[in-house]
Parts: C-alpha cells; sequence; structure tokens
C-alpha cells in the first residue's frame, strides 16, 4: 500500500527532473567551432566589401574627375604611396606607437582615477549632488577646449598630453560607472546585505558585477574621448621634443599642403580607433554579456 501512494509522487518528480532537463537544454549555448564559411560570410565579407565600395566611389571620383584638384582629393594610388614610403623608411610604426602608447597609457591613469570617482559618486548622495552636474558637464565639454590651459600650465610635453586625455576620459567613465550602479536592482543590494556583503565587501561582489555592463560601456566611451583628447593635443601643441604622432602628421600634411599625408593621417588614426576596439572593448563587451546571458551564439 505504501508502495502505492509513491508512485504518483515518484512520476511527478521524474516529470519535473525531465521539464528542469529540457529547460536546460534550451538554454544551453552550443560552443561547437563555427565554421569558416560562416565566418567568413558574417564577419569578413561585409566589412571588405565596406572597404572596397569607398574605395571604388573615391577611385571613380578622381578618375571621371568629378574631383579634378589632386590638391583637395588624391588618389588611393598616392595615399598608399606616401604610406609604403613611410614603412620603407621605419617611420610608420613610430606615428603609431608615439600615439598609442600615450593614448593607453593616459587611458590607464584615467581608468584609475575615474573608477573611484564614478562609485563615490554613485553611493554618496552628497557628494553625488555636489559633482554629479560637474561631471555631466565636462563629458560635454569638447576635449579641444583643454589644450591651451594645459599647455600654459604644464608646456609643451607628455605630461600636457596626459592631462588633456584625463580630463577628457575620466568624466566619461565615472559617468559610465554611475548609470550601471543606477540600474543594479534593488534586490541585489538587499540580498546581499542578508549575507553579510556590507560596505567594501558588498561594493565588490555585488555592485560592481551587477553594474558591469553600463561600466565597460563607459570605458569604452571613455576611449573614444581618450583618443579624442590626444588627437586634438598632437594637432595643437607641435613640438619636435614631443616626437611625431599620428596627430602631428596629421598637422605636418596641413601645413605642407599635403593632402595624401593629410589622408594617410586620418586612414591611419581610424585604423588604430577600429582595431583597439575590436581588440579589447568588443571581446571584453561580448564576455560581460554572454557571462548574463544576454548574448547567444547561434
Amino acid at each position: 500500500m505504501a508502495s502505492t501512494d509513491t508512485t504518483p509522487a515518484a512520476k511527478d518528480g521524474d516529470s519535473l527532473a525531465g521539464l528542469e532537463a529540457g529547460l536546460d537544454a534550451l538554454e544551453t549555448v552550443q560552443q561547437g567551432r563555427r565554421p569558416f564559411r560562416q565566418t567568413f560570410l558574417e564577419k569578413i565579407l561585409p566589412p571588405v566589401t565596406a572597404i572596397l565600395l569607398v574605395l571604388v566611389v573615391w577611385q571613380a571620383l578622381v578618375s571621371f574627375r568629378i574631383v579634378d584638384d589632386p590638391t583637395k582629393l588624391p588618389a588611393p594610388a598616392d595615399v598608399w604611396n606616401v604610406v609604403r614610403d613611410a614603412w620603407l623608411q621605419g617611420e610608420l610604426l613610430g606615428y603609431i606607437w608615439t600615439s598609442v602608447s600615450r593614448g593607453l597609457l593616459g587611458f590607464f591613469f584615467a581608468l584609475l582615477i575615474g573608477t573611484p570617482l564614478g562609485l563615490l559618486v554613485a553611493r554618496v548622495k552628497f557628494v553625488r549632488a555636489a559633482i554629479g552636474p560637474i561631471l555631466s558637464g565636462l563629458q560635454s565639454l569638447p576635449s579641444v577646449a583643454w589644450v591651451p590651459p594645459a599647455v600654459i600650465w604644464l608646456g609643451l610635453n607628455n605630461s600636457m598630453m596626459y592631462a588633456v586625455i584625463l580630463l577628457g576620459a575620466v568624466p566619461s567613465i565615472a559617468n559610465g560607472l554611475v548609470s550601471g550602479v543606477d540600474q543594479v536592482p534593488p534586490l541585489f543590494l538587499r540580498a546581499g546585505r542578508t549575507l553579510g556583503a556590507t560596505g567594501l565587501k558588498g561594493t565588490w561582489h555585488i555592485v560592481l558585477p551587477a553594474a558591469l555592463p553600463g561600466y565597460v560601456a563607459g570605458l569604452k566611451q571613455g576611449w573614444a574621448f581618450s583618443w579624442r583628447s590626444l588627437m586634438a593635443a598632437e594637432i595643437i601643441a607641435s613640438f619636435p621634443d614631443l616626437g611625431v604622432g599620428l596627430g602631428q602628421l596629421l598637422e605636418n600634411g596641413r601645413n605642407a599642403s599635403d593632402m595624401a599625408m593629410v589622408f594617410e593621417a586620418i586612414l591611419l588614426i581610424l585604423i588604430v580607433g577600429i582595431a583597439i576596439d575590436l581588440l579589447i572593448f568588443s571581446p571584453l563587451e561580448r564576455w560581460v554579456l554572454r557571462s548574463r546571458g544576454l548574448l547567444v551564439r547561434s
């Protein structure tokens, strides 16, 4: 009799276990290797097609003399020759490294300052009321506005470059973290306090992980501000002792009325910006989304 009574319960348990297994199977992300053909069609072919289309239109504007003044629009081959000559002379990597090293180091300092500042603004009401609007205002201020005072305060040196980067990037990083913290569900905070995660422990284990998507968005925007701030500083504050970065290369092309050099600098600035995003921020963003079940690979 007892065995007869437990049979329905056992069947219900089996049904629930089967249901849970089915749900788990639906949520499981297949980790098999993606075929190269699919990767080529989805990831490689679209940007290559876009680049080729731009080159075709560019060459057409020159070939059909829609823009017949080479001092205004050089042919793609002319720009390529300038890039090749800079490479053969051993100068191309120097241009890139001068700017990239400054940009990454300045962004690292901005990260060290902007992260605790953002946490302070997000968690302390008085601090938010006092400097929250100032951070928002600084974020909307054009980076080029900081170059003249930075030159006057610090002179024509690398310290001036880093100061401009910090003033451009710190507000974006701090505001991104504030936005991420504001979007943390209150239930997470209450659960953390119940489990004893208060103070710095709660910030480290609850607030920061939950605010990570907004924080990563702030980092991405902060890098964009860092790069633009650096280019503005290199264009305006040119000095031989500072070396020739990409911004200085752009200004040299303008001074020489050499549009091929100008386009060379523009393309290198664009390529570096895209490369940093693809190599650092896009993988970081995908990891954050995938860890939260928001990015499922088909």
